[in-house]
């Protein structure tokens, strides 16, 4: 039986999380997941309780309420994203091997079923967090999310905004969301699905396959390439995402 007194999150003793957990079970209310989500993968970063918490995450995610399984896959795929921390549990991707292969199971019976955009993506990415597929896991569904990621120019360091959807797709070094005026911009290059390879073809695969034909053509985007407005250098979107990814914390 776990001893959650022993064991921390983001805000101290873990001995409050049972009685929480008790009553996202009895009453689902978004602010209590809100509230486990603040302790348990508070701005990314997991603790000791953090993956404590996997079982019970498990148990929701194998539940029939489709709602919850999706609150549970999320978190614990964010907890997941975090293993590679220094967070002090030990090897817990040998210790939680049986939940984790349980949650993979449930995201991609999810994924299959998933009709909302902002839900399939989040669980794409919980799946990449199950996986062991380091820092995907934790950007993915941001930049597809916020349809933006900010990048570095790697020719002349310039701050860098990779727009991808409503507002369209290309790069620009301006506020374009705040600003008034034209701001100066060049289009993305898409990568063409059959050149695509590595995760980017797998993701692009994923989720044809399952329906989801707007995040495939985004993720064109995402492992396609961009241009600076300031210095015209031309570069690999992933790669400049990947390239500001911190070091294990």
């Amino acid at each position: 039986m776990t001893d959650w007194s022993q064991l921390s999150h983001a805000y101290g003793s873990a001995e409050d999380i049972p009685a929480l957990l008790g009553r996202i079970s009895r009453e689902p209310k978004p602010e209590l997941w809100s509230d486990l989500w603040s302790a348990l993968c508070h701005q990314g970063s997991v603790y000791s309780a953090s993956f404590a918490a996997l079982p019970w995450l498990a148990d929701v995610a194998g539940g029939d309420d489709r709602e919850q399984a999706v609150n549970a896959l999320a978190l614990a795929g964010a907890i997941m994203a975090g293993a590679e921390q220094r967070h002090g549990a030990g090897d817990v991707r040998a210790q939680h091997a049986a939940e984790v292969e349980s949650l993979l199971a449930a995201v991609n019976q999810h994924l299959r079923t998933a009709s909302d955009r902002t839900s399939y993506i989040h669980l794409l990415e919980a799946m990449l967090g199950f996986e062991g597929v380091v820092c995907w896991s934790e950007n993915l569904a941001w930049g597809l999310g916020n349809e933006e990621y900010e990048v570095g120019c790697p020719g002349c360091q310039t701050g860098l905004f990779i727009v991808l959807g409503e507002r369209g797709f290309f790069s620009t070094s301006e506020d374009y969301a705040l600003s008034d005026d034209d701001v100066e911009t060049r289009p993305l290059l898409p990568a063409t699905p059959a050149n695509l390879d590595g995760i980017g073809r797998r993701l692009n695969d994923i989720a044809l396959s399952d329906g989801q034909h707007e995040v495939a053509h985004a993720l064109t985007y995402v492992f396609g390439r961009a241009t600076c407005p300031d210095c015209e250098t031309e570069f690999s979107v992933a790669d400049q995402v990947s390239a500001d990814w911190p070091a294990v914390r």
